[in-house]
C-alpha cells in the first residue's frame, strides 16, 4: 500500500552536487525507516544510506561517507539524499525504499530484505 515517489536525479559534472527526494504515501501516522540503494550498469544493487524510524540514526556505505547525507522530514515520511563531490563511480539508478515496521529485534539497514517497499528509481549520471 505504501507508494514512493522519487525526484531529483539528472546529469551533473564530477565534483558537483545533487539532492534526491523521496516521499512515501501516508496511509498511517507511523514513521517509516527509509533509505537509498543504487544500481550501476552491470553491477548488483548496493546499499547507499538509511535512516531510522525516529531519524535519530543514520547509516552509510563506506563509498559515500563524508560526501552524502541522508535526512528526513519525519511526520511526512519524506527523505532526502544530499550528494556532494560526486564521482563518475556514483553513476547509477538510485532507489528509494521504506519499511513501516521492523521484521525482528535487530534491524540491518544495509540489507535489501529489511525493506518492504521500493520506488521506481531515478537516474543519476555523473560526467567527467
Amino acid at each position: 500500500q505504501v507508494q514512493l515517489v522519487e525526484s531529483g536525479g539528472g546529469l551533473v559534472q564530477a565534483g558537483g552536487s545533487l539532492k534526491l527526494s523521496c516521499a512515501a504515501s501516508a496511509r498511517t501516522s507511523s514513521s517509516y525507516a527509509m533509505g537509498w540503494f543504487r544500481q550501476a550498469p552491470g553491477k548488483e544493487r548496493e546499499f547507499v544510506a538509511a535512516i531510522s524510524w525516529s531519524g535519530g540514526s543514520t547509516y552509510y556505505a563506506d563509498s559515500v561517507k563524508g560526501r552524502f547525507t541522508i535526512s528526513r522530514d519525519g511526520p511526512k515520511n519524506t527523505i532526502f539524499l544530499q550528494m556532494n563531490s560526486l564521482k563518475t563511480e556514483d553513476t547509477a539508478v538510485y532507489f528509494c525504499t521504506a519499511q513501516p515496521s521492523p521484521h525482528g529485534d535487530t534491524w540491518y539497514p544495509s540489507a535489501q530484505s529489511e525493506y518492504d517497499y521500493w520506488g521506481q528509481g531515478t537516474q543519476v549520471t555523473v560526467l567527467s
